[in-house]
């Protein structure tokens, strides 16, 4: 059975690759609940991804760091999370419903 694929979508309109709806959904999941406690730096939520898998068990084929930045750039597309600062250290947080 072949595996079903997404479409990254980035804020500014450049090509992302596709990759595999499961790893989008564990990743999705992830970036989510951790910044459920608030606006993360992109190491800081790193971190907090590394720790969540960990805690769950959560078996993750493939490199976190490079799945979560695509994840990342996809969701502040959809508008699901909002980038706070124009200039580095960039933090992400939750959108308001």
């Amino acid at each position: 059975m072949k595996e079903e694929k997404i479409q990254l979508t980035h804020p500014h309109g450049k090509k992302l690759p596709r990759i595999d709806k499961i790893k989008f959904d564990v990743m999705k999941k992830a970036i989510l609940s951790s910044l459920k406690k608030g606006p993360l730096t992109h190491k800081e939520m790193h971190q907090m991804i590394l720790r969540d898998f960990h805690s769950n068990k959560t078996k993750f084929d493939g490199a976190v760091e490079w799945y979560m930045e695509g994840v990342k750039l996809d969701l502040e597309a959809t508008g699901q999370i909002e980038r706070l600062n124009e200039k580095p250290p960039h933090q992400w947080k939750l959108m308001k419903k």
